[in-house]
């Protein structure tokens, strides 16, 4: 799971950067919120953690600014503001869940686990692009109507492009969710599901570019 977390506290972004990497989590800090939808922009998530006092601004407008781009994104806003008030305008305001500091690391890392696990379970069933029709969930694929054999990592590569929608995903990306932070495997693990993927589907089907990585090749209908 690669996460963004949006904190302006450095001890606690570092301590949730080192914690959640221990647990399997990768996390990418910025320090406000004009960084986060920056790197929100630039980079596919599976997950948004929110602080909501930011230095240039609340993180509710932040929050609105990304679900703008990108409705489905899990948000945890995770905050010193612990009245009920505050639930109640982060969780009208657009997050899925809220956790007060202080928190345990390990909750947190459970709670973003179960917001990912919601998030999958009500994924699109199909994904449409060009000449593409996929059912992750069942594993089948069609190209120009004809159905085409992939295996469950080839249809998971694809679902993941798709996700990115028109963004890059850099190697590094993709191997984390597809295989996690603690699976080991050699370097060209990601390259040969690539070159079989295109080897099926065509050239056309994953688009590469030096320094930036890969994307699907079309657009999502």
């Amino acid at each position: 799971m690669r996460v963004l977390l949006v904190e302006d506290d450095d001890l606690i972004a570092s301590g949730i950067v080192a914690g959640l990497g221990a647990l399997g989590i990768a996390v990418e800090p910025a320090a406000c919120g004009t960084a986060a939808v920056a790197a929100h922009a630039e980079n596919t998530f599976d997950a948004l953690v929110l602080d909501l006092g930011l230095p240039d601004g609340d993180g509710l407008d932040v929050l609105a600014e990304i679900r703008a781009v990108e409705r489905d994104i899990p948000v945890l806003i995770l905050t010193a503001r612990d009245g009920i008030e505050h639930r109640i305008a982060g969780l009208n305001g657009g997050g899925d869940d809220y956790m007060v500091k202080p928190f345990d690391l390990r909750e947190l890392a459970a709670r973003l686990h179960a917001l990912n696990r919601r998030v999958q379970g009500r994924a699109a069933p199909v994904i449409e692009a060009g000449p593409l029709r996929l059912e992750p969930a069942n594993g089948l694929a069609w190209l120009d109507g004809e159905p085409v054999a992939l295996s469950r990592k080839e249809v998971d590569l694809l679902a993941h492009l798709a996700s990115g929608r028109g963004r890059w995903l850099t190697p590094d990306m993709l191997h984390e969710r597809l295989y996690g932070l603690t699976e080991r495997l050699g370097s060209n693990a990601l390259n040969v599901h690539i070159h079989n993927v295109r080897r099926k589907l065509g050239g056309d089907a994953i688009q590469t570019a030096r320094g930036l990585g890969y994307r699907l090749g079309w657009s999502l209908s």
